[in-house]
């Protein structure tokens, strides 16, 4: 009877450490980045020793949403009960509901595989905690959400599609649509708890992000196709080290934003194409008493060697940058000839924002025609905004340490606007061989700045 209770502990034990062999845990990588200022490794998951599960396993099926939402689901919970594991769209189209990822877990499209996101704003529901425009509160889940993650990736040559046919009527702002926006302003600038702002109802209509990375770290976004978008397409918000590179995103709807970094640290975007109907990269740090409240900035923000088609700025800055941004350097990017662009480099705040915006590097870009100029900041951009709710508490932006160099556009209409305040210019602009073929207007338009130097 010894022995025999022996040999099942010996067999038990034995079976324990296989099981630890065939599911290994997530690795971590390390990423240097070489930058202006002093910027960490980024620390991204490698999940190269870890075990695969197909969705077909799980029970998805082609033009089923239901069984297909259920099998993803079911996948993404077993990768992450064991440690860590990738889940594999295989080829063919899968339409879906919204996915939440879970820690230690890689979404994995393979070839030729195409998951294809509901139109169904009721698919999109319970609503999560999310944000809009800077302000945080309960909306519809963002397609693809990660909550409080480590350790999680979405990769592979396959392609992400939004299905638009209902999200397109949304995006006119009538009436009953600001009115939410007004709600909601008031609600955070009063900090009401977040609980409280629940933004999902029948006239909000408040689209949600595509991929959204809330309070998430060790983030790796890699070579898929993105097509179409509700909203800003990639949102790290709230996160730590991410890595996006060879992507391919293609979303010229309204609002439809490449990457939004917002209250985010150690970001690297490369190698990437975009083709968007709002700004290329928009870098943001929340809204007035929310993002005060949150006190995180942007920082340590790197975009590289990437194309864009189309798009309002290739890096935008604001408005929304409450929670302050340092430390971002842009090189090696190309935007095409034919792309309706109105910036390279556009930084915008106002009056309610405070906040702060130093240590911008942008070097080594090339551009054709640009609607407006090379580089613009101004700090009285409001948008609808200005009649639509009052200023609550008036606190300035304090923006210094602009860097560009080796820029160049075929034409603008100016090379620089540069609009600070009487009581708190804009300080300390460089700019080293930036060049226009032709300037339709004037060179450069500045109102309050001080040490402005160019050569």
């Amino acid at each position: 009877m010894l022995k025999t209770a022996q040999a099942f502990l010996i067999a038990t034990i034995f079976l324990n450490l296989s099981c630890k062999e065939e599911f290994n845990p997530v690795e971590t990588s390390r990423i240097e980045v070489h930058t202006p200022f002093e910027m960490p490794a980024i620390k991204i998951p490698n999940f190269k020793n870890c075990k695969q599960f197909n969705i077909i396993d799980f029970g998805a099926k082609q033009e089923n949403k239901e069984l297909t939402s259920i099998a993803i689901a079911d996948a993404i919970t077993e990768a992450n009960a064991i440690g860590g594991g990738i889940v594999v769209i295989p080829e063919g189209e899968w339409i879906t509901k919204t996915i939440h990822l879970k820690s230690n877990v890689n979404l994995h499209l393979n070839k030729d595989a195409v998951l294809l996101f509901s139109e169904a704003p009721e698919d999109y529901l319970p609503a999560v905690h999310s944000t809009w425009e800077g302000m945080e509160c309960y909306n519809y889940s963002p397609l693809i959400y990660a909550y409080k993650c480590k350790n999680i990736a979405i990769t592979g040559e396959g392609k992400l599609k939004a299905k638009m046919d209902i999200w397109k009527t949304w995006f006119p702002r009538p009436e009953p649509h600001m009115n939410s926006l007004k709600q909601l302003y008031n609600l955070a600038s009063y900090n009401k708890p977040v609980e409280e702002r629940q933004m999902v109802n029948d006239t909000a209509h408040f689209r949600p992000q595509f991929i959204q990375f809330n309070r998430s770290e060790n983030i790796l976004l890699e070579d898929v196709s993105i097509e179409n978008s509700p909203f800003w397409t990639i949102h790290p918000y709230l996160s730590k080290d991410v890595v996006i590179r060879n992507l391919n995103v293609y979303a010229r709807g309204h609002n439809n934003d490449g990457v939004d970094p917002e209250m985010s640290e150690n970001v690297l975007i490369e190698n990437c194409i975009f083709d968007q109907g709002d700004d290329a990269i928009a870098i943001k740090s929340g809204r007035n008493q929310d993002a005060w409240r949150l006190n995180t900035p942007s920082k340590n923000i790197v975009m590289r060697n990437c194309t864009m088609k189309n798009g309002h700025q290739l890096v935008a800055i604001g408005s929304e940058l409450s929670g302050g941004i340092e430390n971002v350097f842009v090189d090696n990017c190309n935007v095409v000839d034919g792309a309706k662009m109105y910036h390279l480099v556009f930084i915008k705040t106002n009056e309610r924002r405070g906040g702060y915006v130093k240590n911008i590097f942008v070097e080594n870009i090339k551009a054709g025609k640009i609607a407006n100029g090379v580089l613009g900041i101004e700090t009285d951009v409001l948008y609808q905004w200005r009649d639509l709710v009052p200023t609550i508490e008036r606190k300035l932006t304090p923006i210094s340490d602009v860097h560009l160099k080796n820029v160049s556009a075929t034409e603008t209409e100016y090379l620089s606007k540069i609009f600070g305040q009487a009581e708190l210019p804009i300080e300390n602009v460089f700019l080293k061989n930036v060049s226009v073929d032709n300037i339709l207007k004037e060179k450069h338009i500045h109102e309050n700045v001080i040490n402005f130097m160019e050569n």
